[in-house]
């Protein structure tokens, strides 16, 4: 089947590398409710910051619903709608631990027979002349063959609870949202091997759901 861009594979090079933006904050600004986070981005800022998930939600996350379910994202404040994370000089404060999906820009994800690509998005990004990189050097996690295993797990998981969530009634979407948001965002990973108790905990998440 012919796709409308060009496919990388985490080896390949790709020409992503935007020089470490120089003072541009574009892509930081005015995104709305389109930066998604994952269990593993909400995991990361609840370690590094010592916060709680209700606590990250009165300050710079908030809930929205995605594809009928309800996902955290990253919530643009003031005037400018920009992210509360960037600092007074507009750098991001939580770089070393950022959300997948700006880890990832200016390039995009495609889930295809249960592997994983990525594509450059088209006019994302304010900077010209970028540099080329290796896929997995751009998204510079350490453990890149769990993480992608985790963001197939996930891909599927949502996939399969939009499918279920055909038929209940209104309260009992709701009720499975709540369960899922605590189970995945709200409750603590006990352990440093997040990707291996992530996995577990899929498995008796759907159990749950019935």
């Amino acid at each position: 089947m012919d796709t409308p861009h060009q496919l990388y594979e985490i080896n390949d090079m790709v020409k992503a590398d935007c020089g470490d933006c120089k003072g541009c904050f574009s892509c930081c600004q005015g995104m709305g409710e389109s930066i998604l986070l994952d269990p593993y981005d909400v995991h990361l800022l609840k370690t590094h910051l010592h916060k709680t998930l209700e606590e990250l939600l009165e300050s710079h996350l908030e809930l929205n619903i995605s594809e009928g379910m309800i996902l955290p994202n990253l919530k643009m404040q003031g005037k400018e709608e920009t992210c509360g994370f960037l600092d007074g000089e507009k750098r991001c404060s939580i770089h070393a631990f950022r959300p997948g999906l700006c880890r990832l820009f200016p390039l995009g994800r495609q889930y295809q027979d249960n592997r994983l690509f990525y594509f450059m998005l088209k006019d994302a990004c304010a900077k010209e002349n970028r540099s080329k990189v290796k896929v997995k050097k751009w998204l510079g996690v350490p453990e890149i063959k769990d993480y992608q295993e985790f963001l197939i797990l996930w891909h599927d998981f949502r996939r399969d609870f939009a499918q279920a969530g055909d038929g209940p009634g209104e309260e009992m979407v709701k009720s499975r949202n709540l369960f899922v948001l605590n189970q995945m965002y709200g409750k603590d990973f006990e352990t440093s091997e997040f990707f291996g108790e992530f996995a577990q905990r899929v498995a008796e998440v759907r159990k749950g759901l019935g």
